[in-house]
This record gives C-alpha cells, structure tokens and sequence, in this order.
C-alpha cells in the first residue's frame, strides 16, 4: 500500500484548501472518463460531452497528451501541481506554474506515469503549454460559469471536515475522505492502496483538497504535499433527503427539509438552490433554528455556513431511531 509517514507537527499544521485548478483538473478528468456514477453526473456529462469531444478531436496532439499523462494509476506530476496554500488560490496563477513546466520534466513525468518511454509524437517542447491551454479550456467553457455554487460546496466540506475533526480527531476525519485512505496510526496516513514506497513528509506542508466531481489523487512538491479527494457527495447532487414526516409535524415541513438538509454545512443561496424556496423564507427558518439552538453558523470565506447542533443532529436523527424500534 501507499501510505506517508507524518510527523504530529506537519498534521498539526496541515490545512484544507480551496483550489480552482484542482477543481477544472477534476472536471477534465471526469470528462474524459465519461462515467456517471448518479443521474446527476449523467446529466453534467451529456452536457459537456459534445463540446470536449469536439475540441480534442481538432487537437490530436493535445488528446495523446492527456491519455498519457493520465498514465497507468498515476497522473504526471506537472498536470496535477499542489497548490501554494497561501491566500485565495486564482486559476490564472495556478494553471501559470502548469504552463511554466520545463520540457523535459514534463517528459520524465509522463514516462513515470506511462510505466515507458514517451510515445513518439509527444517528444516536443510544447506539452506543457498545450496541457495548460486545455485546463484553461475547461476553466472557461465549463467551470468558472458555476464556480459560485461549486465554491460555496466545497466551502461547505471544509467547514463539516474540519468541525468533524474536532469532534471525533484524525482518524475519523480522514477516513472517509477518498477510497484506500485512512489514518493507521503510529504516525502513519495511507492515502492508497498501490504498492508504493513509503514516504516521510515531516517538516512539509500537508494539504487537503476537496473538489466536486469524484476524483482523487495525490501530489507533491517543493516540500507541498496535497491530498485531492471527492466533496462529500450529498453536497453535489441536487434535491437532498427529504424530510421525516414526525419531524415535519413538529417543525413544519419547510422547517424540518432545512434541518435536515444541514446534516452538512451550507449557506443560504445553497439552501435556497435544494429546497426551492425565497431567500427571505430561508433565512427566517435558519433564525428559528438558531434561536433554538438547533443550528449554528460560521463563516468562511466569503460565505457563512450554517450545520447542525448535536441537539439538531438528534432531532433530525429522532423519526430514523423510532422506526428502528
């Protein structure tokens, strides 16, 4: 298996980051995949499709570069940089590091990635730059149109990831985090389970990067390690669970769907976007909510994120432990 051996001051210091080139790298890769694993997935894709295909298609050189580079179980390192850390990650800045690559450690990364030699009509200077130029592609056409909402729930990860750890400590935050990983202790983070050597990153940087689409991998450089993993998946998909119908006899039925709905944290424009109600409706529920001690808010970002209480846990969880009686 993979797994980094970390030290209790790297873990200590390690943080969640927000990263837009993270998150149009994972929209590329689920591109071009073309696999849904939910009829939301579906719809993204058949939207998106066409015009991917359409673009590769008059760019063949481009197209042999991402089948290489995604590699057999690696993606090359120079398409998948860690993020800084530092501030509000920009695309623009991000994908500049991609577009900076020297040619031949873009070569090298792509022959560790392909496990061979690099194939012929790829043994040009320009790699870095197209692989850049497709990154930048996605970001326009397909991301930064939504990057608002996608924000808003990875924020929104962040804050029930990082409440999580305060309350249950490492081992529970991370292992559900993405598939193979899990924190086996005596210093010791399995990120995978490829057969790779193991690593010491004491002293380093350790990010955490949460992005929408379901992809996951890990990176590192200059002394930054990042972890690339899947948001939690109920925060992507439209609608949510609906409501106990005991609990809506309570609460009201509009009350009780945003209660529930905060099983993890959102804002109120997410809130508005799954339930279909006014803002101002919105936002009187979550001050009810508040005042009853059901609900808490935090700020991050930009946005303020409301989750639920253990009182709200126990509330919204109350209807579930009764039927199982």
């Amino acid at each position: 298996m993979g797994w980094w051996l970390v030290n209790a001051d790297t873990l200590a210091e390690s943080r969640f980051v927000v990263s837009p080139l993270a998150e149009a790298t994972a929209c590329l890769l689920s591109l071009d995949k073309e696999s849904a694993r939910n009829p939301a997935e579906r719809a993204w894709l058949d939207a998106h499709l066409p015009a991917y295909r359409a673009h590769l298609a008059g760019d063949p050189v481009t197209a042999l570069l991402l089948k290489a580079a995604r590699g057999r179980g690696w993606i090359a390192d120079f398409l998948t940089p860690a993020p800084s850390g530092e501030g509000d990650a920009v695309f623009e800045e991000e994908v500049a590091r991609v577009r900076a690559t020297p040619p031949e450690t873009a070569h090298a990364d792509i022959e560790v990635a392909l496990r061979g030699p690099l194939p012929a009509p790829l043994r040009r200077t320009d790699l870095p730059e197209r692989a850049a130029d497709l990154l930048e592609w996605v970001w326009t056409r397909i991301v930064l149109p939504d990057w608002p909402r996608r924000r808003r729930i990875l924020e929104a990860d962040v804050v029930a990831r990082a409440d999580r750890l305060s309350r249950d400590g490492w081992a529970a935050a991370l292992d559900d985090m993405r598939p193979g990983m899990r924190w086996l202790g005596a210093d010791r983070l399995q990120i995978n389970t490829f057969d790779y050597p193991p690593r010491r990153i004491g002293g380093a940087r350790l990010m955490f990067v949460p992005v929408t689409p379901r992809e996951a991998w890990a990176t590192w450089a200059d002394r930054r390690y990042a972890l690339v993993y899947p948001c939690s998946g109920a925060l992507a998909e439209p609608g949510g669970p609906a409501a106990p119908e005991a609990l809506g006899r309570l609460l009201g039925p509009a009350r009780a769907r945003v209660l529930v709905l905060l099983a993890a944290p959102k804002s109120t424009t997410h809130l508005v976007a799954l339930t279909g109600r006014p803002l101002g409706s919105v936002g009187r529920h979550l001050r009810v909510l508040l005042d009853a001690g059901l609900v808490r808010r935090r700020r991050t970002g930009r946005s303020v994120l409301y989750y639920r209480t253990p009182l709200g846990d126990a509330l919204a969880e109350t209807d579930t432990d009764c039927r199982s009686l």
